[in-house]
Formats: structure tokens, sequence, C-alpha cells
């Protein structure tokens, strides 16, 4: 396992039991995993079916067809759906998990809008995203280069061929702008809980 492959996996290990702990949901509790990976290219992907037991509570969203996915996890139960407003009701679900998915989403309208549906579908919100002042980009494995402007960054990318994380697809949040926008999405009861890697915060998680 690579030093980064082993990082993942240590902090994902311990979303969850801040997760487990904070939220603690129950054999009966119904949870939204929205934004669920159809192709799986690490151990650490689709974490929640991964580890919840009771995985016939689960129900995943994302912008792919659950193809794969569901020949993984037959017990879940998985749609697509666009991106954008989340099809279900108004707190249908005891509890929405989304892990690392708010920084793909768009631009910072389009993040606050995606808190906001967030809000609407569930009862408890349990959102993690990485931290923009990491030294590290945790997606392209890239140091100090996200510290740039994004228009030049993103011009980067393309030229060693990592166009895949550049426009909509990658915007990163620092604290500050994570507070910004749960302001912009009506969000005012919720606490940001750090974790560091090294005495620096690695990821951000959000619990409302």
């Amino acid at each position: 396992m690579s030093l980064a492959s082993y990082i993942s996996a240590f902090n994902r290990r311990r979303k969850w039991e801040i997760f487990l702990r904070e939220l603690q949901p129950g054999e009966n509790s119904e949870i939204l995993d929205i934004g669920f990976s159809d192709r799986e290219y690490s151990a650490v992907d689709n974490f929640l079916e991964k580890n919840y037991e009771h995985q016939e509570k689960i129900t995943a969203i994302g912008i792919d067809r659950p193809d794969e996915f569901l020949r993984r996890y037959p017990r879940v139960k998985a749609r697509q759906y666009d991106g954008r407003r989340i099809p279900f009701g108004d707190k249908q679900f005891d509890i929405c998990w989304s892990n690392a998915v708010i920084e793909h989403v768009g631009g910072r309208e389009r993040q606050a809008a995606f808190l906001k549906e967030i809000k609407r579908v569930g009862r408890k919100r349990f959102v993690t995203t990485p931290s923009r002042f990491f030294p590290i980009e945790i997606h392209t494995r890239l140091p100090l280069l996200h510290y740039l402007p994004k228009n030049i960054f993103d011009s980067f990318l393309k030229l060693i061929g990592k166009k895949w994380a550049t426009s909509d697809h990658l915007n990163l949040l620092s604290y500050h702008q994570l507070k910004r926008i749960l302001a912009a999405a009506g969000i005012s009861d919720y606490r940001i809980i750090k974790n560091k890697l090294l005495g620096l915060t690695l990821d951000f998680i959000i619990i409302f």
C-alpha cells in the first residue's frame, strides 16, 4: 500500500468512528449516501457500504448509473440522479452521508445548493470535504500547486494530463469558505470538526 493510500484509509476509518459516535445510527435508521462511486479505484471507495452492517437501510444516489455498484452491494437501493435536486421528500431520511463530494459539485453557489438539499431531505447530516490548505492536494497527489489561483492550477493540470480534475470537477474549500457556503445554504446550527495530520488540517467534517 502506498503512503497516500495508507493515509486515506487511516483518515476514513477515523471519520467512520466519528460518524458512529456522533450520529449513532441504529438498525432501523434510514441512511442516504449522496455520491456513490460506480467504479471503485481504491479499497476505501464506497466506505459506508463496505462498513455499515445494515446495508438494506442504505439508499445511494450518484451521477453515474449504479451498474457495478449494485453488483457489489445488492442489498443497497441505488439510483442515478442529476446531481442537483435530490429525488426524495423532505426529511425522508434519518441520516444523510456525503463523503468528499461537495468539492466536485461546482462553484460556490452550487456547493451551497448541495448543502441546502442535504438539509432538506435528512434529519441528521454528515458531510466531509478535504481542506484546501493541506499542502498535498489529495485528488491529484500534487504538492502546493493547488494554492495557486484556480485558473492557473487548472492550466497546469491540463498540461500534465490531469484534465479530469479541472473546472467544476474540483473546487476545494477552506474553513472560512466552508462557513460562508453554510451560511448561504441557510444552515446555522452546525459543527465543523477538523481532522488533522501532523498538525495540519487534512479535511473537515460538518455535522448539522
